[in-house]
């Protein structure tokens, strides 16, 4: 949840489909962020807090760096660009965004992705 806030900031939306009909595009976000030294478990456990009540999200995936002891990669599809930016409202997300922040470092990437198929993915 927090990490789309953050990945976010940089937004932007497609517009697809066939048929005719315009439809907003699926919506995704990828990107790095780096915790405090040694609050990666603790972040992360923030981060996967609540996820599953975030209406239009079809995956959202917290995964540690390898390589990296503080990095932190996240995944996420949403429905709609917008309902990512909904998400960003709700209350949870909220308290998760102030009880997280003194635990990154930075966020080292992001980008922004049209998921068009796959595993989960309606496509």
């Amino acid at each position: 949840m927090l990490a789309g806030i953050a990945l976010a900031m940089l937004g932007g939306a497609a517009i697809a489909k066939e048929s005719g009909a315009m439809e907003e595009a699926l919506y995704g976000l990828i990107g790095k962020m780096k915790a405090q030294p040694g609050k990666r478990a603790e972040l992360i456990a923030l981060l996967t807090q609540g996820t599953s009540d975030m209406p239009g999200c079809i995956a959202y995936i917290v995964a540690e760096d390898a390589k990296d002891e503080d990095g932190i990669w996240i995944s996420e599809v949403w429905r709609t660009r917008q309902h990512h930016a909904d998400s960003l409202k709700l209350p949870a997300v909220q308290e998760s965004i102030a009880k997280g922040r003194p635990l990154i470092a930075a966020f080292e990437s992001f980008v922004e992705t049209r998921p068009v198929g796959g595993v989960g993915i309606d496509g």
